[in-house]
């Protein structure tokens, strides 16, 4: 079980997303963008973060390069899932300091599959 923070502008996505992990027994926590999930960042600890690109305030490209630069966040694996999923976008992803890049709509066990596999599971 990992403790994962999931950022999305979407409320159905962060439903989604915090449904299938938990029902692979993870402990979600939800953000709507990356002002607020930087804000529940540094008020906890998270083992996996998974975040949008496009979002209002901080899009998730931002939320990585700042996550990055807090030093309990430097090794954190820092998953990407959007509907973005040209080489030039997932080429900033990278350059930022993303884990992985997942492309929505996406299927539950592939969810899960690609946790386990950032987590180390």
């Amino acid at each position: 079980m990992a403790k994962i923070l999931a950022v999305d502008d979407s409320p159905a996505i962060r439903l989604m997303v915090s449904s299938v992990l938990k029902k692979a027994g993870h402990e979600v926590t939800s953000a709507e963008d990356g002002v607020e999930a930087s804000r529940v960042a540094d008020g906890d600890a998270f083992e996996l973060v998974i975040t949008d690109v496009h979002m209002p305030n901080m899009n998730g490209i931002e939320l990585i390069q700042c996550l990055r630069g807090k030093s309990a966040y430097r090794h954190t694996p820092l998953l990407v899932l959007t509907t973005e999923s040209s080489q030039e976008m997932k080429q900033r992803g990278r350059a930022a300091g993303a884990t992985g890049w997942i492309v929505k709509p996406f299927d539950p066990a592939s969810l899960v599959n690609a946790v386990s596999r950032v987590l180390g599971a």
